[in-house]
């Protein structure tokens, strides 16, 4: 397969890898050249996984893995709350418990290839998490920047388990990219943040296994943090449609909270960039992010497919999450944003009825144990007795 880098403003190419934007500023992705493929997976919902779709991703050696993608796609009672086809897909299955494993597959396998001995990311918690396994897996030296008291214990002990060397700085997500950014140009690491095309190349393979399980949904609805995540899916369903393997790509509809919402803030004045949120706040840390590195792809992404964006409240994202939970689903709470915006975008009649629709929940329950704590409370405790324990049933 030939590919090479373009930036998505200018449309200047680069035949170089070891870069991650354009000299204009402008975010990259990767552009195939189509003709170049040859398709080697059939469309038959057998075997799932990341690395079945090898032949649209830009890797040229042995790819690093932990057996990830392949994750779930459920049913669940919401259809008979919201009366339409709505599946879950749960991405918390992924070897560290996120979606992140998709692009972490594919970004450390890049930093092999390029000859590079360590990697690099400020992270609000899965991306830490993913990229130490991978690095681990791989023999690399794994630096995380993190915003110090803002990241649930469940992902620093998954960096820290996995040999990340994991500092703390006192500021938000968006300064601590900021830092990371600079320090791995200074020092010579490959920098596995969203900003990098290759990660986000993994990542698109959600939509592969989407239309190898069921077919082309009417729409897709997902958590938007720093933005990756979207605009990969998008790109997955757009390549597809480009090599003849499907005839339509489904509205992308991103949900932000209440205290991070620059990207519906943009949408809904219908703007092509954001205004930064300067001190983001919410309990669905994941998601926890004001000025998002991939919103100019992410606003592409849900303009160009005729989708939109929406707000939702941490009561709603709580509510969400816990009704999940109670079908077997157990997610953080960023994931429960998608099921939330769902019921919004339901009652404002924004969705239809009879749309088929794909809620992607990204992390795993035990990725933000303490949240559960602070929505469920603690067990109850009561002395070592039969009558004790019968006065609590």
């Amino acid at each position: 397969m030939e590919y090479y880098l373009r930036c998505i403003e200018c449309g200047k190419k680069y035949e170089r890898e070891d870069i991650y934007t354009c000299e204009c500023g402008g975010l990259l992705e990767v552009a195939i050249n189509f003709d170049s493929v040859e398709i080697d997976f059939r469309l038959d919902s057998n075997n799932l996984s990341v690395w079945k779709y090898r032949c649209l991703l830009p890797i040229k050696t042995e790819p690093v893995s932990l057996k990830e993608g392949g994750t779930p796609l459920y049913h669940t009672r919401l259809e008979e709350e919201l009366e339409c086809g709505i599946y879950v897909k749960h991405e918390g299955a992924n070897p560290s418990g996120s979606f992140k494993d998709r692009g972490m597959t594919v970004g450390v396998t890049k930093a092999i290839e390029l000859g590079k001995k360590a990697v690099a990311c400020a992270s609000t918690g899965n991306t830490s998490a993913s990229m130490a396994m991978y690095a681990a897996k791989a023999g690399l030296k794994a630096y995380v920047l993190l915003p110090a008291g803002k990241v649930a214990l469940g992902k620093v002990a998954q960096a820290l388990m996995h040999g990340a060397r994991v500092i703390g700085i006192r500021g938000n997500f968006d300064e601590a990219l900021a830092l990371v950014r600079q320090i791995s140009e200074e020092e010579g690491f490959y920098l596995l943040n969203s900003v990098n095309p290759f990660r986000l190349e993994g990542q698109k393979t959600i939509a592969y296994e989407i239309v190898d399980e069921i077919g082309v949904p009417d729409r897709v609805v997902l958590p938007v943090g720093n933005a990756g995540n979207i605009s990969a899916i998008y790109k997955g369903f757009r390549e597809l449609k480009e090599l003849g393997l499907i005839d339509s790509i489904p509205k992308m509809t991103g949900v932000q909270a209440e205290g991070a919402n620059p990207i519906y803030r943009a949408v809904k004045c219908g703007k092509e960039a954001i205004d930064p949120v300067m001190n983001p706040e919410t309990v669905a840390t994941a998601i926890r992010i004001g000025q998002p590195v991939n919103a100019r792809k992410a606003l592409r992404a849900i303009y160009e497919s005729n989708g939109t964006a929406v707000q939702v409240s941490d009561d709603e994202i709580i509510q969400a999450q816990k009704d999940l939970a109670r079908e077997g689903i157990g997610v953080e709470p960023a994931s429960a944003a998608s099921v939330a915006g769902l019921r919004k975008l339901m009652a404002e009649g924004v969705i239809e009825r009879d749309e088929v629709i794909v809620c992607i929940t990204t992390g795993h329950l035990l990725k933000d144990p303490e949240a559960v704590i602070r929505a469920c409370g603690k067990p109850v405790e009561v002395d070592a007795s039969l009558e004790a324990i019968k006065e609590v049933l």
